[in-house]
């Protein structure tokens, strides 16, 4: 008789170890062994474990009116592994349940389930998860079987009946389900380790990607970076495809599909433009849900991450299999990892690139102190009015010193509308003087405008543009109309002439002078464009409208924040 018990309730043991290899697979089990459950999984988990207790007891061996069973494993490991809340939930359970069945010791056996899901919540929190044993699984298992044959001798009537159950089913039941136990917490830690391991392979394998190419991308998002980074990305994380994309055209394309995601092309996935609008990974796992234009295409699953630069989406990274449902957690992960790396390694090359355009701005300013052409220009003027007009010679040395005194001082990161206009006034009393009434300056500043703080040499620059570029072509001359004003707390400049305008062929589709244009003066178009773009985001660039023969306005927006710092 003691053999069969010992057979019966290995086979019910070897049933729940089965189960339990399959629910450590489950991501809520994985969330569970990590404490990271919410309720709707910790809700789920009672259920499962309640499950496994209540077949425990179904499965479970007559014997002298009562039943020799694994109920406890469920309660137990529920605890363990999913808390106090899950074990002693499943343990309630599964006692009511027992208590329901009958029999001579369905009271006390009802109670023992309960005692034994608290009793391994209580030593369950002097425990990690992460340090969960088989041995110690073993020891509570032990204990908490042996709690449950005293509960039977307390609370079963007849005493004697009670008595001569626990000399038949004590040991095995104790044996056996402590082994149960033991064993379920060796699968548990088992997935652990081994999803720790494929993390921390996953890992390294993105380290090892992200050593090679985020010295490509010190330059930015662009498609000759891009395809070095796909390349390497593709030779070393076996997928069938990768690409990088910007918000607007695919950048690089490497393996399947290669031939018809072509880069420069507009973004021709459904889930791509998806990404890029919500700024949130997608995952495709079908060729529908991909959402590819071309009808031949071999590409059946993705996962689709964005990539970000100054809390902007500015492109993604897509990782594709050529099977549906192809893409796995690995696969997830090591975008995710990767696109996190390239995002960071983009926002340096951007603080870069910004301390690339300060410093060139500086020495555009340092270089306008002693430009031979400007000096040359500036003295012959105040030559020309030495003779006839002193006074005016001396206002405009005065002017003239101002002018590269505020170009010395301009360590200052940001400066007061008030101080930027001095500036710009300094610079055209110069001109004025040179070009007397074929230059026309018009300012309309809001006095509630003046002092709000603007980047230094952002101004100046762009009225140096319209006058040199503008006005001075044309023969009879022109006006430039300087607007500041307050609008909903935004300080809104705009800067307007009446000059030769921009042609459409030297203009980019965003409006600003194209590479290698010699459209633009002083630190250039471009320059004030990306500092703006920097310091405050893109709602802040340059609006330009230009028509060729009629003139050029300049728009600007500058928050009442200062922005981002420069340092």
């Amino acid at each position: 008789m003691l053999f069969q018990l010992f057979l019966k309730l290995a086979q019910n043991t070897s049933v729940i170890v089965t189960i339990a290899y399959l629910l450590s697979k489950t991501k809520v089990f994985r969330n569970a062994m990590r404490r990271r459950s919410n309720w709707q999984e910790k809700l789920l988990l009672t259920m499962v474990f309640s499950g496994i207790a209540i077949m425990g007891t179904y499965t479970g061996v007559s014997i002298k009116g009562a039943l020799a069973n694994s109920r406890v494993i469920g309660a137990v490991v529920g605890s363990l592994l999913g808390g106090p809340l899950v074990g002693i939930g499943a343990g309630i359970v599964a006692g009511l349940h027992r208590y329901s069945i009958g029999g001579f010791t369905a009271f006390a056996c009802g109670v023992a389930t309960v005692a034994e899901a608290i009793l391994a919540s209580v030593l369950a929190r002097r425990l990690d998860p992460k340090t969960l044993s088989w041995e110690k699984g073993l020891g509570i298992g032990i204990a908490a079987e042996t709690l449950q044959m005293l509960i039977i001798l307390a609370l079963a009537r007849p005493f004697g009946a009670a008595w001569d159950l626990v000399e038949d089913i004590g040991l095995p039941m104790i044996i056996l389900n402590s082994i149960g136990i033991a064993i379920f917490v060796v699968i548990a830690r088992s997935s652990m380790e081994e999803e720790e391991k494929a993390g921390a392979l996953q890992a390294q394998k993105a380290l090892q990607i992200a050593n090679v190419t985020l010295p490509i991308l010190r330059h930015g998002l662009n498609a000759a970076s891009a395809q070095r980074a796909a390349e390497i990305i593709y030779e070393k994380a076996q997928v069938e495809a990768v690409a990088l994309t910007d918000r607007e055209k695919i950048l690089a394309h490497v393996g399947s599909g290669f031939n018809h995601h072509l880069p420069g092309l507009p973004l021709m996935t459904r889930a791509t433009q998806e990404v890029i609008r919500s700024g949130e990974f997608k995952l495709a796992m079908s060729k529908d849900e991909i959402g590819c234009t071309h009808r031949d295409c071999s590409l059946h699953s993705a996962v689709i991450v964005p990539l970000r630069c100054r809390d902007e989406v500015v492109g993604s990274l897509k990782l594709y299999r050529a099977r549906e449902n192809g893409i796995g957690s690995v696969d997830i992960e090591l975008a995710q990892g990767l696109a996190g790396l390239f995002s960071t390694q983009l926002e340096l090359a951007a603080l870069e690139e910004q301390a690339k355009l300060v410093s060139k701005a500086e020495l555009k300013a340092l270089q306008a102190q002693i430009n031979p052409h400007f000096l040359f220009n500036a003295l012959n003027t105040i030559v020309s009015f030495c003779r006839t007009d002193a006074d005016k010679a001396r206002r405009l040395l005065i002017q003239l010193g101002e002018f590269f005194r505020k170009n010395i001082q301009r360590s200052d990161k940001f400066v007061t509308l008030r101080e930027e206009l001095e500036h710009i006034r300094a610079y055209l009393s110069i001109e004025q003087a040179r070009f007397g009434d074929s230059l026309k300056v018009v300012e309309e500043i809001d006095p509630g405008a003046e002092e709000r703080l603007v980047p230094a040499l952002t101004l100046q620059p762009l009225v140096e543009n319209a006058i040199k570029h503008g006005i001075y072509p044309k023969l009879e001359g022109g006006t430039v109309h300087i607007r500041c004003w307050v609008d909903h707390d935004l300080l809104r400049v705009t800067i307007e002439d009446d000059g030769v305008g921009i042609p459409g062929e030297k203009l980019d589709t965003g409006g600003l002078p194209k590479p290698g244009s010699t459209t633009g003066a002083g630190v250039g178009l471009n320059n004030v464009n990306e500092r703006l773009k920097y310091l405050y985001g893109s709602d802040s660039r340059l609006r330009i409208d230009s028509v060729n023969g009629q003139g050029t306005t300049v728009r600007i927006q500058i928050p009442a924040t200062t922005g981002r710092s420069y340092d």
